[in-house]
């Protein structure tokens, strides 16, 4: 895949990407960073990775998988008010977490945009890259997302993409489009190559 052509990021921002383990959100989030990475700084923040630093005292009960996203969009929203193009791809699979969050960046006069990965459950199991739905079936671990655990999808998110129907680079441009839309890039001429 190429990168794209001079893209300017007007303002920091955050995108948030939600969805089940497994759905593609690190994966779109890779493709998006990739595409735009010459041009502008960019951060993608793993959930797994922060909840072995931030968040490393926390369990998955829900206020635990709460306080870790509220968390996690503290720090994206920093990194976004000095100019980062954030992406998040973290489940947050509550909807008052996500609320919390985007309620934190409009206190900030920050872009938050929420994207949904919704991939259905079916496929996540099927592709199941950490193993844990596999785990979940043989009973080794308990609350998986999804499974035996909630997950609220996000009733109005900001876009929505199904990476059972496109690609991780046609979901890319999805978001870099809604970024161009809403005035954070400044170039018309973005694309992912594939």
């Amino acid at each position: 895949m190429s990168p794209s052509p001079a893209v300017a990021l007007d303002k920091g921002a955050t995108v948030w990407l939600t969805g089940l383990s497994g759905a593609g959100k690190s994966t779109v989030a890779c493709t998006i960073a990739e595409a735009v990475r010459t041009s502008v700084e960019v951060d993608v923040l793993d959930g797994d990775e922060l909840r072995k630093t931030i968040s490393a005292e926390l369990g998955f009960s829900a206020d635990d998988r709460h306080r870790h996203g509220v968390r996690v969009g503290y720090v994206a929203e920093l990194l976004s008010r000095h100019r980062v193009l954030t992406l998040v791809p973290v489940i947050a699979p509550y909807t008052r977490t996500r609320e919390a969050v985007r309620a934190h960046h409009e206190r900030q006069g920050t872009p938050f945009v929420e994207v949904h990965v919704s991939t259905p459950l079916t496929e996540c199991a099927r592709r199941d890259p950490k193993g844990l739905y596999a785990r979940a079936d043989a009973g080794e671990i308990r609350g998986l997302t999804g499974v035996d655990d909630t997950y609220e999808p996000p009733a109005s998110p900001d876009l929505r993409v199904d990476t059972t129907t496109v690609t991780a680079q046609q979901a890319a441009e999805s978001v870099l489009t809604l970024l161009r839309h809403r005035g954070l890039l400044s170039t018309l001429h973005t694309s992912v190559g594939g």
